[in-house]
């Protein structure tokens, strides 16, 4: 008899706690879609035009842009030619802002990671550090930088990398929170520093997974570079959005640049998601063989 009422009093409890769950996710939903709604008749208030008033030309520009490239599509291969080299150079910025927001990445990680820090007491330092390199966007960074330095690729360089230390920082350290501490108190029985505790007990367990989202990391900053592009920090962004200035006339380049980066973003997202994917495999055949 106990042993019933106790059954009955815990499935009560548990369709009680699945009311109330029920009603706190009614709650927060009914919160969300009031201040949707809100926010978006605020915003239409505030427009020239009103949004569903002008829904029906949503597509009158990108089809005079496709239309006046059709006309011109025998300069396709001249256009394309002409901005090579400021996609490289968006790439260049992409691939510097990887190198040096992964190497900051790596230092923040490892001593904001509980077990791994030399110093535990400076973890929420770190940790607050990163917080704030995320919390900055990258274009407010670059205005920044090139009232300061001017324009060109240097700013955007230094913005995204900066955004990439703070995301990648905290990425890192939760993959180094689960790594095994057995290797790293090993090497530290026999005396090794912080540094070789690092390098030979840790980043040989992280470093597939370290390295996967670094790849993760280097398509978003190609596409942040392009952005930066609009604000005078060089690469082909700056190309697109003085052909968008121009106006008609200047639509062809307008849809080769697009062209360009449309191209690259899917080979260079085919290629790291296939190189991710033999890191992760490679990890986890590793574990399974030890």
């Amino acid at each position: 008899m106990t042993e019933t009422n106790a059954t009955t009093l815990s499935r009560q409890d548990y369709l009680a706690l699945v009311r109330r769950k029920r009603l706190y996710s009614a709650i927060i939903l009914t919160i969300f879609v009031a201040l949707m709604v809100s926010g978006f008749r605020t915003a239409d208030a505030r427009n020239a035009g009103g949004f569903f008033a002008g829904l029906h030309r949503f597509f009158d520009f990108p089809s005079e842009i496709f239309s006046e490239a059709l006309t011109k599509w025998r300069r396709f291969p001249e256009l394309l030619w002409r901005y090579l080299p400021s996609l490289f150079e968006t790439l260049n910025i992409a691939a510097l802002a990887i190198v040096l927001g992964g190497l900051g990445a790596v230092v923040l990680a490892l001593v904001s990671t509980h077990g791994l820090a030399p110093w535990p007491r400076a973890i929420p330092l770190f940790r607050r550090a990163m917080d704030v390199m995320r919390a900055l966007p990258e274009i407010v960074v670059a205005l920044v930088l090139i009232y300061l330095l001017g324009g060109g690729p240097v700013p955007a360089m230094a913005a995204i990398a900066l955004h990439t230390t703070g995301a990648l920082g905290k990425l890192f350290s939760e993959v180094a929170e689960n790594a095994d501490l057995k290797p790293v108190e090993g090497l530290a029985s026999t005396g090794a520093g912080w540094v070789q505790r690092m390098w030979f007990g840790v980043l040989p367990q992280v470093a597939p997974n370290w390295s996967s989202y670094a790849l993760l990391r280097f398509e978003i900053n190609i596409r942040a570079s392009a952005i930066l592009g609009f604000v005078g920090a060089g690469g082909i962004g700056y190309d697109l959005k003085t052909a968008l200035q121009w106006g008609q006339g200047r639509y062809d380049a307008v849809v080769a640049i697009f062209a360009l980066l449309f191209a690259t973003i899917v080979i260079v997202d085919h290629i790291s998601d296939r190189a991710r994917g033999r890191l992760v495999r490679g990890a986890k055949a590793t574990e399974g063989r030890i």
